[in-house]
């Protein structure tokens, strides 16, 4: 099997309505706002410490029987920049990506420098949809 470190599109950023428990390291989120300032269009979005997938995805991800993960809520908002320059884009239903795995152990973790180490199966998955603004490395 094939590893590959994953940094994700970061289409914005964590918004106000998030909920972070600061204790540890990285910081737990407990509630989840993802805020847009703008988006290319890929499927899988990061923001630390958090990853959000399309509804899609999420969709694709769990009919693929993978490990290392886990959805939960988010809550989507748009920035006044994404409102000025996003030309009234409509933005998809997105699903958080909670990585519970750890890299190469599962098909989702996250390796010393947090950063997403995922199996060739799951980047084959998240090909399925659009995922042209990662930068994808070998691990």
């Amino acid at each position: 099997m094939s590893w590959f470190r994953v940094e994700p599109e970061v289409a914005g950023g964590l918004g106000p309505k998030t909920e972070l428990d600061r204790s540890t390291h990285p910081p737990r989120v407990n509630r989840l706002q993802y805020v847009f300032d703008g988006w290319l269009g890929d499927d899988l979005l990061e923001s630390f410490p958090v990853f959000i997938v399309t509804a899609d995805s999420a969709s694709r991800l769990e009919a693929a029987d993978l490990s290392g993960f886990r959805f939960g809520e988010v809550e989507i908002g748009t920035s006044e920049t994404f409102d000025e320059v996003g030309a009234n884009r409509e933005l998809p239903e997105f699903r958080r990506l909670e990585v519970t795995g750890k890299a190469r152990d599962a098909d989702f973790g996250l390796d010393d420098d947090n950063v997403l180490v995922i199996s060739d199966t799951a980047l084959d998955v998240l090909r399925q949809g659009r995922l042209q603004h990662a930068d994808i490395e070998e691990a």
